[in-house]
């Protein structure tokens, strides 16, 4: 394949959202981007901000929400449920705040690594819709 088809294909598939292999992915500059945006959102601690990086049918799973709600099995589901859920825990963390330490990108997803203002670890796995919103997240946090 020559070096010009090669450069249009990775033009086509960047513009499609995909990677040089023609298949769906986020791009470190996307991932840094989201990422970038969703801690100023939450150091800001603006609910909507926060909550314009999330689909209608999101599902969280983590052990914050577990402890603050109540559930045994951490899930949250559905954008009126998460926003519930996050007003509650600004409610409960006037100082919460975030420092982003790594981002990673994968096909459908990120990984966002952070430290809060307790200096706990957390990583979040984030997939992403087409539409570039997260739809499920995993929650991970250091012991």
């Amino acid at each position: 394949m020559d070096v010009e088809r090669i450069g249009w294909l990775r033009e086509s598939n960047r513009v499609q959202g995909r990677n040089v292999l023609g298949e769906a992915g986020v791009t470190k500059e996307e991932a840094w981007k989201l990422a970038n945006e969703w801690v100023a959102a939450w150091n800001a601690h603006d609910l909507d901000a926060i909550l314009t990086h999330y689909e209608e049918a999101v599902e969280l799973t983590s052990p914050a929400a577990a402890q603050l709600l109540g559930r045994a099995d951490g899930k949250v589901v559905g954008k009126a449920n998460l926003r519930a859920y996050f007003k509650r825990g600004l409610e409960a963390y006037p100082e919460l705040r975030f420092e982003l330490e790594d981002v990673l990108s994968g096909l459908n997803s990120v990984v966002l690594y952070y430290k809060n203002q307790k200096g706990t670890r957390t990583a979040e796995f984030m997939e992403v819709s087409a539409g570039g919103k997260v739809v499920r997240v995993v929650a991970n946090y250091s012991a």
